[in-house]
């Protein structure tokens, strides 16, 4: 499960959050990586057919993993048009006698979006109808823009199981410590089993990494630096709003702004950028101008028209790249 300390801190840590269930250690597994609780939470639930509901685009670990633990993957749609929240009519219409999870990546990684209270609510009480699971993929909760605010969503549905998956890698910026935490709230008695199964396979690999777990404590307890780089004249807010101008200042191409995350999620639109194939698409523009990008589809987005940015590099280097995306897609043709 993990050292004393770094469970106990993240036990504090959620005492401060306001409408965040009681939890006590027992209720914390600390982790590898997010990654690793993920596929381990999958794992310990999920028989062969089981579905997990996931959301487009999404972040490709979730459909992956359910993929390996034998389950499958069923997409719900984010709306564009409503600042990428997810669609709820579309998010019951795939619910099915074989479905088990809900998955909430919010703030959300690809498209920056951070969810409404109202649509959290949605979500909860679809599961408290149809007696499914939440997981809430967190990890970028404290990477918030402007007046954005993250609501936990244990803390939404507090009767329903719900799992949440944060750690250090994003907003500590330690991604290679590989310390990570899974908190499960909500009715506990009933799910005895499941949770035993995930203690098994916790122990199956031994032990999470002792240096990046005695981390977590003095992480959580310590000075949060990331206030300062989000904040006005913080330099991941500047980088977002380098992006999005620079981005909606190339004709055809539309981006909803981010209110949290590290990414933007941009739209080409199709009448002024026909694209067929939109990996060729960035391997060409990787070879010819040496820019990385991710293709939308690489995200289980359905349509060829969307791009991943990630808005991490310094603002005078993402203004370069951007405009030199701009001049590379005003010449690009795919037959």
């Amino acid at each position: 499960r993990g050292i004393q300390s770094a469970r106990r801190a993240v036990v504090h840590h959620y005492q401060l959050q306001d409408g965040f269930p009681d939890i006590d250690i027992d209720d914390v597994w600390i982790g590898n990586g997010v990654s690793e609780l993920i596929q381990i939470a999958l794992q310990a639930l999920l028989d062969n057919g089981d579905e997990v509901l996931v959301p487009a685009p999404d972040y490709p670990l979730w459909t992956a993993v359910t993929n390996l633990a034998g389950g499958v993957p069923v997409h719900y749609r984010c709306d564009e048009d409503n600042e990428w929240n997810p669609d709820l009519e579309h998010l019951e219409a795939q619910i099915t006698d074989r479905t088990r999870v809900i998955v909430v990546i919010n703030p959300n990684n690809p498209t920056g979006a951070v969810y409404s209270s109202e649509t959290l609510q949605g979500i909860a009480e679809l599961a408290r109808k149809h007696d499914l699971i939440l997981m809430a993929d967190e990890i970028y909760d404290k990477i918030l823009y402007d007046d954005a605010v993250h609501v936990p969503l244990a803390s939404i549905a507090p009767d329903v199981l719900t799992l949440t998956f944060n750690g250090l890698s994003k907003a500590y910026r330690v991604c290679g410590y590989r310390a990570a935490w899974l908190v499960v709230t909500g009715p506990l008695e009933g799910a005895r089993d499941y949770l035993e199964g995930i203690t098994l396979l916790c122990s199956m690999r031994l032990c999470p990494n002792v240096p990046a777990q005695n981390a977590i404590q003095v992480a959580l307890g310590g000075f949060q630096s990331i206030k300062d780089l989000i904040l006005p004249g913080g330099r991941l807010l500047e980088q977002r709003d380098t992006a999005v101008t620079e981005l909606r200042k190339i004709p055809g191409v539309s981006v909803v702004q981010p209110k949290g995350a590290l990414y933007a999620f941009p739209r080409l639109d199709p009448e002024v950028y026909p694209i067929k194939d939109d990996q060729k698409l960035v391997l060409d523009l990787l070879l010819q101008e040496k820019i990385l990008i991710t293709q939308g589809t690489g995200f289980n987005w359905p349509s060829p028209d969307h791009l991943r940015i990630v808005t991490l590099p310094w603002a005078r280097d993402l203004s370069d790249a951007i405009q030199r995306l701009g001049g590379f897609l005003s010449t690009y043709r795919q037959d």
